[in-house]
């Protein structure tokens, strides 16, 4: 992938996936191998942040742990559907490794349930069930931002 010049990560909004540290550092090593072309976030995540939910056609800087721009990408769907209707074409794609739906869901459950994301979400009592909304976005690799060696 190369870099589009035209861009300036700076002027896009940051996707920041999971939390800085190892989870963060396998995702975005996902995103800019192939493996991973979509991802899920909760409604209530982005309603929290006083954000809006993501569009198609947005573009967005990845940020690695360190917190600089590695990728650009771009979502080209966007669905919110109940946590229950998850389906396992949506699983592959998040390339986690996850060899049924059953379990990419304990995964994320493990980690919207985590001290961390009930910190972030301040409800320390959070906990998520099939009808939770929950945002699928698609996206496309850009441009890989990292340097050429």
């Amino acid at each position: 992938m190369t870099d589009e010049g035209a861009i300036d990560p700076g002027a896009l909004p940051k996707a920041e996936f999971a939390f800085p540290g190892p989870l963060r550092d396998r995702l975005v090593g996902a995103i800019l191998d192939g493996a991973k072309t979509t991802t899920t976030g909760l409604v209530v995540d982005f309603a929290h942040e006083g954000e809006p939910l993501p569009q198609a056609g947005t573009r967005e800087a990845v940020v690695d742990s360190a917190g600089r721009p590695v990728a650009i990408t771009e979502l080209t769907d966007v669905r919110v559907v109940p946590l229950a209707e998850v389906d396992w074409e949506h699983v592959v794609a998040e390339g986690e490794g996850d060899t049924s739906v059953a379990e990419w869901r304990a995964n994320h459950e493990k980690f919207w349930h985590s001290p961390q994301m009930r910190a972030a979400l301040d409800d320390p009592e959070f906990t998520v069930d099939d009808t939770t909304p929950v945002v699928l976005q698609r996206f496309r690799l850009v441009a890989d931002l990292r340097p050429l060696d």
